[in-house]
């Protein structure tokens, strides 16, 4: 989330990726930061220390959302 944060207030584009375990801490930490409403797309949890393989299949599965929060689509 403050990468996500950090980025957007520089006026880059972003959206966050979050896990599911962490979906609850990305609300305080966007909150606290003045920016609850920074787009942020669902991950499964775990990602890290999966595989390459399911680094593809989550990607596959979540870059169409990506494309939409970053074009304002919810």
């Amino acid at each position: 989330m403050r990468d996500g944060i950090a980025a957007a207030r520089l006026g880059v584009p972003a959206v966050s990726l979050v896990t599911d375990d962490f979906w609850p801490q990305g609300d305080f930490v966007a909150s606290s930061l003045g920016m609850p409403d920074l787009p942020r797309v669902r991950l499964p949890h775990p990602v890290a220390g999966t595989g390459a393989k399911r680094l593809e299949e989550v990607a596959e599965a979540i870059a169409d959302r990506i494309i939409d929060a970053l074009e304002g689509k919810k």
